[in-house]
């Protein structure tokens, strides 16, 4: 018997998912693959269609930008995390580029798949995007801390 935790363990227990009802984590499920990335492996490219959302369960991603050759990070996702919310707004084009700043693993939906499952359940819709506000203006508060104290230092 493995002791590696299975794809519906690290689902069920990730922050990110932890205020859906059984229903939609149930409908969610069915899309849950696993997925890993190498040290400085692109999970996902600037202007590239937005073909993902991710689940980070361990390791961190640095998001940034990538300017003439030059990568530029401005953000870094952990464990807990997401990358992705492009595939939510169309064009459905990453607007950033996303690199894993070492081992990387957690869970992948394919964003069409996503996309389609909304659109037939309005309820996991509504909590999935209430999910990625919540996220994001998490990650905003980050940035004006770490600014505020970028001021004052």
């Amino acid at each position: 018997m493995s002791s590696r935790p299975s794809v519906l363990d690290c689902f069920l227990s990730h922050e990110f998912l932890s205020k859906l009802d059984d229903h939609c984590l149930l409908d969610l499920a069915t899309g849950a693959q696993p997925f890993t990335a190498a040290p400085g492996e692109i999970i996902a490219y600037a202007g590239q269609p937005a073909n993902a959302f991710y689940l980070i369960q361990s390791g961190q991603v640095d998001v940034g930008l990538d300017e003439n050759g030059e990568y530029f990070a401005i953000h870094t996702v952990g464990p807990g995390g997401v990358i992705g919310w492009s595939w939510v707004i169309p064009p459905y084009e990453w607007q950033f580029t996303c690199r894993a700043d070492g081992p990387v693993s957690g869970i992948k939906f394919d964003a069409v798949w996503l996309r389609e499952r909304c659109d037939r359940n309005h309820e996991l819709g509504y909590h999935l995007l209430r999910a990625l506000l919540a996220n994001f203006v998490r990650e905003l508060v980050v940035h004006r801390e770490n600014f505020d104290r970028s001021e004052i230092a």
